[in-house]
């Protein structure tokens, strides 16, 4: 049992390794939240980061106003997808920056027309950096990490991706499907920062998670079909 608990292990890590360092798009190989890996670039190693190049901003711009809902009292976001709708508590008081980054983007509709580009099962799925035609979007400038905060990767939380470089996340974001502590910073690894966790809507990410993928172009783990977010707002 103990054989076989270190190799699923080990096999998590390396598709976490692959994830983050294979990007979507070319100019950030190393992006582990936005392409590939957990970055943004369009190359292998880029799922989870940002391909946006640029000096990483610690404040989040002009504040995005009040966004707590009146009834719950929460900052709740909503992804309205083709397979169901999926509710986002937002966690500003951990994250102010990250917070205030996706809520601009939220607000401007930079998410509508976005597609799931990567989903890996017991792992993750990410989103938010390319649209129908599978084309990655211009984004804003990168923000400061804010993985330090003490938030977990686990189930049903969500990250910014990035490249590499800490603070390179810009748009691209994924929600854990799997209880993925190795993503959290350590001593070893900047990690990734979590700024909200799923409230409603995980049997959505389950469905999407069960997505068929295949290669397309330089990615891998490209849903065969499109699952896309076709409204992002505020509740």
């Amino acid at each position: 049992m103990a054989i076989s608990h270190l190799r699923i292990t080990i096999l998590a890590i390396a598709i976490a390794s692959i994830i983050f360092i294979s990007g979507c798009t070319g100019n950030a190989p190393s992006d582990i939240s936005n392409s590939a890996s957990l970055g943004d670039g369009s190359s292998a190693t880029a799922i989870l980061a940002n391909t946006s190049a640029g000096t990483p901003s610690n404040a989040s711009g002009p504040s995005t106003g009040s966004t707590t809902s009146s009834t719950t009292g929460k900052e709740i976001a909503v992804f309205e997808t083709s397979k169901g709708n999926i509710e986002i508590e937002l966690h500003r008081a951990d994250a102010p920056i990250t917070v205030e980054n996706f809520v601009t983007y939220v607000k401007s509709g930079f998410y509508d027309g976005t597609i799931f580009h990567r989903v890996i099962a017991g792992f993750m799925i990410q989103g938010g950096g390319f649209n129908e035609a599978g084309e990655e979007k211009m984004t804003r400038a990168p923000i400061k990490l804010e993985s330090g905060n003490r938030l977990h990767n686990g189930i049903g939380t969500i990250s910014m991706a990035r490249t590499s470089a800490p603070d390179s996340a810009t748009a691209q974001f994924f929600i854990n499907t799997a209880d993925n502590g190795f993503l959290d910073r350590s001593a070893s690894s900047d990690g990734y920062a979590v700024f909200g966790k799923v409230v409603s809507g995980m049997d959505v990410v389950s469905k999407i998670e069960s997505a068929d993928t295949a290669s397309h172009g330089a990615y891998d783990d490209w849903p065969v079909e499109k699952i896309v977010i076709k409204r992002a707002y505020m509740k």
